[in-house]
């Protein structure tokens, strides 16, 4: 069963019986790429919250605990982001910036999901900080795959103790 609130650009999926230890953030502007990957969290059985919000502004301010964002019952900090790089206001460049110079968010993984395979836009992306840069694969069952191996790699990993929260310092 699912319950979906909607508030401002921000999707909230919350699926009963979810891990909900590890929060996903999704930073997509197109909605056909959210529907494909919110289809693959389905589809794949991926027991994780997914949050989307539609550029790399509303990610920073998510990530800040700002404006709509501030109740951290129903907007938990992310324990993984995975951005666009090409998105209107925030790029996915600029969001991986502010996210490694902000003390609080500079550990949480940022993971970039992209159409561009330009080594130009790849190695910017690893050299301001992304932990992986992936292709966006162009049919179903392989972005399934994808963020199936995606989300299981990262919920298994060890994290870092500041990577808890980028909001401690709004709490």
């Amino acid at each position: 069963m699912h319950a979906r609130a909607l508030t401002g650009n921000l999707q909230v999926e919350a699926i009963q019986h979810m891990n909900r230890s590890f929060p996903i953030l999704l930073v997509e502007d197109e909605p056909d790429d959210v529907f494909f990957v919110e289809r693959a969290f389905r589809s794949g059985h991926l027991k994780y919250p997914l949050f989307t919000v539609g550029d790399g502004q509303e990610a920073i301010d998510y990530l800040s605990g700002t404006g709509p964002y501030a109740d951290h019952g129903v907007y938990p900090l992310p324990q993984l982001v995975l951005a666009d790089l090409k998105m209107p206001r925030v790029s996915g460049f600029d969001l991986i910036a502010w996210m490694r110079n902000d003390k609080h968010c500079k550990l949480v993984p940022i993971i970039i999901l992209s159409s561009s395979a330009l080594a130009a836009d790849v190695n910017r992306a690893y050299a301001l900080g992304a932990n992986a840069y992936m292709v966006k694969p162009a049919d179903a069952r392989s972005l399934e795959r994808l963020f199936q191996t995606i989300a299981e790699f990262w919920a298994a990993d060890q994290k870092p103790a500041e990577a808890r929260s980028c909001r401690e310092r709004t709490s």
